[in-house]
């Protein structure tokens, strides 16, 4: 049989979010009345019948699926321009195999509906159209191509007792500084459920000499523009379609259903809002640098950013299409409940953030700000006023087991000290530099007496866990009434973590990472106590499993330097939190 959509409200249904409007055909073997089989639910697709070739040559950035609900996912594919047919439709389908022969859900979108204006991406929510906690297989046709086979997968229903499940969290990806070899490990775990990627999927930066060196000459990137920046939204869409064509990030994004957040790379270097003037605040961009700091200018490189990465994830988020502020534009921060194990609030902390509290210059203002007290000013916001009431009502009302904030920048506190009393915060682009907003975050969680806390963070290209405290000046670990929960940072995929930056700058360091690790780890936690791990002289990726009983973060260091699916990868560190203790545990 088929379900046929009025368009005219099915576009008032998908226009908040981009999603491509579709006519949906249910097959007999309809969702609901197919006998799931609980033994595929870990395998990997079969595409060994695909024509690749065929397939790459179409589905250029092949498939990706993201925002999972109990009752579906975001399905994107994007047609290669060159292959585009103005009377050709687009066919997809949704199956439970991994062969892609049961289909369950088929559907098509019209000829019209792709096009240059979304850059020939197509994202279809699948939301409301599948069964909860299952995993499902889907692939695309155009002109009687099939794209590689994707798998997908659904949330819990909110109250389903689930007993565990796995997340790979990733972040800071330069693709200019390395090869995804760490992608390529978590498209082959099969034990994973889904990805967390807490921002930083691009960088604006096309050879930085602050950060990118460049290493690799068949990673460089030329924008349209020629610049060493983007400047529009045709150099953020193509760096974007640089990213996506790297084969071991489609192959991660094929196998597992993706959730995303931005941090600041998206748009510009250590960006936020400048609200005395209403526009972007960034401070290292040239237009704020070399363009006479047009207001209207920043403006605009921001709603392009969004427009760009809203095209390029699998991502369900609120879009208003005739929005001329960023503000409008779109809303991406958002919750996940899987059963009632976990609850995930995935955060925005750069589209509304105030200024750097002590300046917008790099070294003693951004970074060591020595004698600057203005990170303690009440104006002072890292997450804006709304962004902070949802999630505070969303704290209050969550009853999962586990509550977890995707976050990008350290929320703990780093600082060279003296008994407990800051003497120089290392980085005020973090949460130090919001300490208000940080305490009234903090006040939030006690006022929700969550049973567990963990927050997931990126952005400093480093491995760190640490506990969360109500109270940073208290120095003991002991204190468990101080402990509000654990904080455990993933590294960098391939962006340059502090060993490496140092190294550029002074030669001969190059066999001195054991040495480095020691002194910088020794220092990190002699004046932060809280800090439990530090490790900023590798990169590669973690994984969390939460379960009934505890919490294990798993951090993995991946050669980055190695072009092939083989890259060497091993175990780091790996840390255990039990549910209703306030400790962490060592367990390698």
């Amino acid at each position: 049989m088929t379900i046929k959509l009025d368009r005219r409200k099915f576009l008032s249904l998908t226009a908040a979010s981009l999603a491509t409007p579709y006519v949906l055909s249910a097959r007999p073997a309809a969702a609901g009345s197919f006998n799931f089989d609980p033994s595929v639910t870990g395998t990997l697709p079969d595409n060994s019948q695909i024509n690749n070739d065929s397939a790459r040559l179409v589905f250029d950035m092949s498939v990706a699926s993201g925002d999972p609900t109990a009752s579906g996912v975001m399905l994107w594919t994007r047609i290669n321009p060159s292959q585009f047919d103005r009377s050709e439709a687009l066919l997809f389908q949704v199956c439970k195999d991994p062969s892609a022969q049961i289909i369950m859900l088929e559907g098509s979108v019209a000829p019209q509906d792709i096009s240059s204006a979304k850059d020939y991406t197509v994202k279809i929510d699948l939301d409301g159209q599948l069964d909860a906690n299952q995993t499902y297989y889907y692939r695309f046709y155009y002109k009687g191509i099939s794209s590689r086979i994707g798998r997908c997968r659904t949330l819990a229903q909110e109250t389903y007792p689930l007993e565990k499940l796995k997340i790979a969290v990733l972040t800071c990806q330069d693709y200019t500084n390395g090869y995804y070899g760490a992608l390529n490990y978590v498209a082959q775990d099969s034990s994973i459920d889904f990805v967390v990627h807490l921002g930083d999927f691009i960088y604006e930066t096309a050879g930085d000499p602050r950060f990118q060196s460049l290493p690799f000459a068949d990673r460089e990137i030329i924008l349209p523009s020629n610049g060493l920046v983007a400047l529009g939204l045709s150099d953020y869409r193509h760096l974007y379609k640089t990213y996506r064509s790297d084969l071991n990030l489609q192959l991660a994004m094929e196998v597992h259903t993706w959730i995303i957040t931005t941090d600041d790379h998206e748009t510009a270097n250590d960006a936020y809002w400048d609200y005395e003037r209403d526009t972007l605040g960034a401070p290292d961009h040239p237009f704020t640098t070399e363009e006479g700091n047009d207001p209207a200018a920043l403006k605009q490189l921001k709603l392009d950013s969004q427009r760009a990465w809203v095209e390029y994830t699998p991502t369900r988020v609120s879009v208003n299409e005739n929005a001329t502020h960023p503000h409008d534009f779109t809303k991406i921060y958002r919750n996940f409940k899987f059963g009632d194990l976990f609850e995930l609030f995935m955060l925005d902390t750069r589209t509304y953030r105030s200024a750097h509290p002590c300046g917008e210059n790099d070294i003693f203002s951004r970074y060591l700000p020595i004698g600057c007290h203005n990170m303690n000013n009440d104006s002072q916001t890292m997450m804006g006023d709304t962004q902070y009431e949802w999630l505070k009502a969303g704290l209050k009302a969550s009853h999962a087991k586990w509550t977890v904030l995707g976050n990008q920048t350290y929320l703990g506190r780093m600082a060279a000290s003296l008994l407990g009393q800051p003497l120089a915060y290392i980085n005020v682009d973090a949460w130090d530099g919001y300490i208000k907003d940080r305490d009234r975050l903090m006040e939030a969680v006690k006022e929700a007496n969550l049973e567990n806390f963990v927050v997931l963070t990126g952005d400093l290209h480093t491995y760190i866990s640490s506990y969360v405290k109500y109270d940073y000046g208290h120095l003991t670990n002991f204190w468990w009434p101080n402990i509000a929960g654990t904080e455990f940072m993933t590294p960098s995929i391939t962006s340059s973590n502090l060993f490496e930056m140092i190294s550029n700058q002074v030669k001969g360091l190059n066999n001195g990472t054991d040495i480095l690790q020691a002194l910088s780890e020794g220092a990190i936690r002699l004046n932060n106590p809280h800090i439990k791990y530090f490790n900023s002289t590798q990169n590669g990726y973690s994984t969390v499993e939460f379960n009934r009983d505890y919490c294990e973060w798993t951090a993995y260091s991946v050669d980055k330097n190695t072009d092939s699916n083989m890259a060497s990868r091993q175990i780091v560190k790996q840390q255990r939190k039990e549910s209703g203790w306030a400790w962490l545990e060592d367990i390698n």
